[in-house]
């Protein structure tokens, strides 16, 4: 009796071993089996999905500015993300929480370091630091590689699609009231693309010190 199920349970073993789509298929199974039940729990997490004391939705010309800096692929370079190590904390601030992000969507976590982390950026520095840094980086950092961004100066946002863009975020969980969508337009009327990211760059990391 042993002997047979010794026999069937090597045949098991090695057809799995030698069956590549067979192997993969459960490969796959495991992986996701092993994903959902580390990644769901942090759904019914509070300290993942409530926001942390001081932390607001974006307005309308700050969203804009977020917006921008994804257009222009500012997180290919920018973490906004401190992890909780003594360095990254001396250097940048207090380390990132999830109640910082929960209405970013997507959120800007990352590892890439090209330039330095911008999660504590905002208050940092001034309006007009902010201006001449995107206008020419090297006007105030020489050694910098990162590009000019001075036709953000001549570009006005379009107040036509906050109204759109913030239903969709409404959508998705972020608290906009009817009456901050329907004023959306009129806040950014007359704003340049170049306000509306200093905007987004100088709330970045504010509710937490």
């Amino acid at each position: 009796m042993s002997e047979k199920q010794d026999s069937n349970a090597g045949f098991s073993h090695e057809k799995i071993e030698t069956n590549n789509f067979l192997m993969i298929l459960l490969i796959l199974l495991v992986v996701a089996v092993g994903g959902l039940v580390e990644i769901v729990p942090l759904f019914f997490q509070k300290s993942m999905t409530e926001a942390v004391t001081g932390v607001k939705p974006y307005t309308a010309l700050q969203q804009a500015g977020r917006d921008i800096y994804l257009r222009e692929g500012c997180y290919n370079c920018h973490s906004q993300m401190i992890r909780p190590f003594r360095a990254e904390t001396l250097r940048y601030g207090h380390y990132s929480v999830a109640g910082e992000f929960v209405y970013d969507h997507p959120f800007q976590w990352g590892s890439k370091r090209t330039g330095p982390d911008l999660h504590r950026v905002g208050g940092k520095y001034s309006d007009e630091w902010h201006r001449i840094h995107l206008n020419n980086p090297r006007d105030l950092v020489p050694e910098s590689n990162m590009p000019a961004y001075s036709w953000l100066n001549g570009n006005l946002v379009d107040p036509a699609e906050m109204a759109p863009r913030m239903k969709a975020l409404r959508m998705v969980g972020v608290p906009y009231s009817d009456a901050e969508i329907a004023e959306a337009g009129a806040q950014v009327k007359g704003k340049t693309e170049m306000d509306a990211l200093v905007s987004y760059l100088q709330v970045l990391g504010r509710a937490i010190k």
